[in-house]
């Protein structure tokens, strides 16, 4: 695992996250009732120290009423203002040292406010999902909110028994007491604090395909009455969990689940291991099968594979859009080529201010982004030829797994897998702002 974390607070996110310490696991246990949408909670944080000693961290919650705070079993000074929770030990932690939080937190739990809107834990009209890319964690759990600190997971949701519980990682016990039932999910693979998801609702249950020995169980969560559409829209997901396999490297998790709510949503969200989409993503003639390929190859690029700050977010968004146009590519529809070229007509309609490699908070989540990324992932492929550049991806996949990258790693991945030099290329495609001309194949598949 290869981890590169910024030195101070994230550029476009200051308040968010604690650079002063890192946190190897988070033991959660909540109860929910989705009626008068009221959450408690106990968190059990256990954390190291970086290289000073800490007389005061940060960790990010929303507007929760704090029952008790601890470190170490021992009472500290705490103030909870403005999202952030700032915790004074009794005794200074030593540099270095392992330490344990424990929180108690309730209240009724909303969406955090953003550049875009509410992100986070959203309230349905029968249940709850949460959507926290990039800043809506602290919406439902006390965290440390920065990509780069990537911890395990004990997940324990108690809800009542109507309702069944859907999170990333593997379902370890749901036992039924009285009228509730408790969900217990273990995410043992390092996971970013955005990245860990929750869907409370009434669902079906189904598998897609067959694993087989060795294979990757895929679970879907749907409402009943969306199952017929469901079975189409996702049917050729197993293949496509087979072609990134192949171009990729082994799925970095242990199972993968999708999950479909009754409302529709905007776009669906990726948390790891487990994808949310709306009703509106489920329109039984694959209308948004390129959105089903998207959300997987993030399971890769952003979920094990995760940006140290958010400058470097092309290179989860533009790994994903090119996962699109390699799995239309591979399954009969248009080539990867084609497809670039129609993503280079339209960016040419558009303003030509964007940098890839720092966006800037306000253009983080811009289509051009996305398109462009996908497009300097072609201009790559063309640059190397096809059997370097997916060697290139799968060993980039393979040393980072379950660590952060910055740009500036990837461009020196890439120059180790070229025959020629490619500063140019970044320089046109990451560094720059005017699009470089349409890059083409050496040949077109």
């Amino acid at each position: 695992m290869a981890v590169q974390q910024s030195a101070g607070p994230d550029p476009y996110f200051p308040d968010n996250g604690d650079a002063r310490y890192r946190v190897h696991r988070y033991e959660l246990a909540l109860d929910y009732r989705p009626g008068p949408n009221r959450l408690s909670g106990t968190a059990r944080i256990n954390a190291i120290a970086g290289p000073a000693p800490l007389a005061e961290f940060l960790l990010n919650l929303a507007g929760f009423r704090i029952g008790r705070v601890r470190v170490d079993g021992r009472q500290p000074q705490y103030t909870h203002r403005g999202g952030r929770l700032r915790i004074r030990p009794a005794k200074p932690v030593r540099a270095g040292a392992a330490f344990t939080v424990e929180v108690h937190w309730s209240g009724n739990p909303g969406p955090v406010s953003s550049p875009w809107g509410g992100l986070g834990f959203e309230e349905l009209a029968d249940g709850a999902l949460v959507a926290s890319q990039p800043v809506g964690a602290p919406s439902w759990y006390p965290c440390n909110d920065r990509p780069a600190d990537k911890a395990s997971y004990l997940i324990s949701v108690t809800t009542p028994s109507a309702y069944a519980v859907v999170s990333g990682g593997r379902l370890l016990t749901r036992t039924t007491k009285a009228s509730t039932t408790t969900w217990v999910y273990e995410q043992s693979a390092p996971t970013s604090s955005y990245l860990v998801g929750l869907v409370i609702g009434r669902f079906q249950t189904v598998l897609l395909g067959d694993p087989g020995p060795g294979g990757v169980p895929q679970h879907g969560h749907i409402p009943a009455h969306l199952l017929p559409r469901f079975s189409r829209d996702f049917a050729r997901q197993p293949a496509m969990m087979e072609l990134f396999q192949e171009l990729f490297g082994p799925y970095p998790f242990d199972e993968y689940a999708v999950a479909v709510t009754e409302e529709e949503l905007d776009v669906p969200v990726e948390a790891q291991g487990l994808s949310l989409f709306g009703s509106n993503h489920v329109d039984g003639a694959r209308g948004s099968e390129r959105l089903v390929a998207h959300e997987l190859a993030h399971q890769w690029f952003g979920n094990s594979v995760s940006v140290a700050d958010w400058r470097h977010i092309w290179l989860n968004e533009g790994f994903a859009k090119y996962a699109e146009w390699l799995w239309s590519e591979r399954s009969g529809g248009r080539s990867a080529q084609q497809l670039a070229a129609a993503a280079h007509r339209l960016l040419s309609t558009l303003p030509q201010d964007l940098r890839l490699a720092d966006p800037g908070r306000t253009s983080m989540f811009d289509d051009r982004l996305y398109e462009r990324g996908g497009l300097t992932l072609h201009a790559v492929r063309c640059a190397l030829g096809d059997d370097a550049f997916f060697r290139m991806l799968r060993a980039w996949v393979r040393l980072y797994r379950n660590g952060s990258v910055t740009t500036a790693a990837f461009t020196g991945h890439v120059a180790r897998f070229a025959d020629e030099p490619v500063d140019g290329l970044f320089e046109a495609w990451v560094y720059g702002t005017t699009l470089p001309p349409l890059p083409v194949l050496r040949e077109t598949p």
